[in-house]
């Protein structure tokens, strides 16, 4: 409701006269002085809404209650919204007395009887400066409240984003679900097309392995567009030179939005950083005309330095994990891990009877590999098979180093005569693998125990253990470099020599 206070000397402050006869208008004139300029509008041709919304709005209106009482009902309602004008109402002096009630709900500041003395428009005025004043007063608050409050609800819907992102980034400790949460969450202050992530890892050698998060499946040309941007973008920001890396998917499903490139959109990459090192980059592909505000800007910078936290945690848990779980020589499962695996599966198995076979495989004559050429060549053998072991099974098996050359493998929904092929292959790929070490040539072969259920339950959850021990021991005693099914008498089948 701002004021329009004029100047003295400036500019005459504009007041209106409504159906004003000569002498009111006169006595108006007289009793406000110089500094007022009264246009006064004929009883049949008063101001319509065009006019009332004009730029320059008079301070003040001089209207008789006779011109009033005449008003349609919308003319008053235009008046009356005129916030800006103190309306005063001129009563003849033989009319009734109004309450001071009445003329408030009739939307005047005052009622003031004629004759129009000097000192009665002078009271008024005066009461219509203070009026005004205090008007100005409480817009000028009014305006820096709404400011304020404005103020306080960005920062507040700023505080529930960042909140938002620290309870998604912070519900799982699996980079891919955390990135699939940010996706999502960013959305609220971004519009984001797509969401990548890189995450690398240095070598004492100063080269860096690099883990890739696309956020779907894609075509093969996408795919390749997106990783070769990725892992420039890696690079610039510190991986160095890269030894490998490994692509995996937030979203294994191939959907419509997947098949943009980076060149479909406005792509934003932002670096990953804990402390003072930077360990993986995001990219984002957004929409290409989107501009943020300055505060939206900081905001956003503190959302993915969040993330970087939680995605920092993520890969540290990861790595923790990977220790815990797998044997650090071969990198496959540890026996521990083999364990809780087992007895979770033998109780699957009771409950929904379906197939479990375990095969046990052990190396041959392995001490000699250590006795001649030495335990660096022993560990080579052992990282060889396990390599063969996690290329032969499906990612549902589990295969473990069960003890020094010992290995096994679990094998859920799977047959008496399929987990006899898979051992067949395995040992076929082990006896034919040569080894080269110190300008030696050598090979090595495995004997294979091989024990599964198809209905009803065990006795003991180390019963199928115990099956596929004693089926590995026969084919020990039987030569070696074979796959021996328990229970099976004629029992052995021996690799070609």
């Amino acid at each position: 409701m701002a004021k329009q206070i004029m100047k003295r000397g400036r500019r005459p402050e504009l007041m209106w006269g409504l159906g004003l006869d000569e002498k009111l208008k006169e006595q108006i004139e007289e009793g406000v002085g110089p500094g007022f300029h009264i246009k006064n509008f004929p009883a049949g041709s008063l101001p319509l809404a065009r006019e009332i919304q004009q730029n320059e709005k008079p301070s003040a209106a001089w209207i008789p209650l006779s011109v009033w009482s005449n008003f349609p009902e919308n003319h008053k309602a235009e008046y009356r919204n005129q916030d800006s004008t103190q309306r005063i109402l001129i009563q003849d002096k033989q009319d009734s007395a109004l309450s001071m009630d009445q003329v408030l709900a009739e939307g005047f500041l005052t009622v003031v009887r004629t004759p129009l003395t000097k000192p009665k428009i002078q009271d008024v005025m005066f009461r219509a400066k203070e009026v005004t004043s205090m008007y100005s007063d409480i817009y000028r608050m009014t305006e820096e409240i709404m400011l304020e409050r404005e103020l306080l609800a960005r920062k507040t819907d700023q505080l529930m984003f960042l909140n938002k992102i620290l309870a998604s980034a912070t519900e799982s400790l699996e980079p891919a679900t955390i990135l699939a949460n940010a996706k999502e969450t960013l959305n609220l202050v971004l519009p984001i097309k797509m969401l990548h992530a890189a995450f690398w890892k240095h070598h004492e050698s100063d080269v860096a392995d690099v883990e890739i998060f696309l956020n779907g499946s894609m075509s093969p040309e996408i795919e390749s567009a997106w990783v070769e941007n990725i892992m420039a973008s890696a690079g610039a920001m510190g991986s160095g030179p890269v030894n490998g890396f490994q692509i995996l998917h937030t979203d294994s499903v191939r959907r419509p939005e997947y098949s943009l490139s980076p060149k479909d959109g406005k792509l934003v990459t932002m670096p990953l950083t804990a402390g003072n090192e930077t360990f993986g980059c995001l990219a984002l592909l957004c929409e290409s005309g989107y501009r943020l505000g300055k505060d939206q800007v900081e905001t956003f910078r503190s959302a993915v330095n969040h993330l970087g936290l939680a995605l920092r945690n993520a890969m540290t848990f990861k790595e923790v994990k990977l220790r815990a779980d797998r044997d650090g020589l071969t990198r496959i499962y540890n026996r521990h891990s083999f364990d809780e695996r087992l007895v979770y599966e033998i109780k699957r198995r009771r409950r929904y009877n379906h197939d479990l076979s375990l095969l046990m495989v052990d190396l041959d004559h392995f001490k000699s590999v250590n006795d001649t050429y030495g335990h660096i060549a022993g560990d080579m053998v052992l990282q060889k098979v396990g390599e063969i072991l996690t290329k032969t099974f499906r990612t549902t098996d589990l295969a473990a180093r069960y003890g020094g050359e010992e290995f096994v493998v679990l094998l859920p929904h799977t047959s008496e005569e399929a987990a006899w092929k898979l051992a067949e292959r395995v040992r076929k790929n082990i006896a034919d693998c040569k080894f080269h070490f110190d300008n030696q040539d050598f090979s090595v072969t495995a004997s294979i125990g091989v024990a599964s259920v198809e209905g009803g339950a065990l006795s003991a959850d180390d019963d199928l253990i115990f099956k596929a021990d004693k089926a590995l021991y026969q084919a020990k005693n039987n030569g070696r470099n074979m796959v021996v099914v328990s229970g099976q008498k004629s029992a052995v089948q021996k690799a070609m020599q």
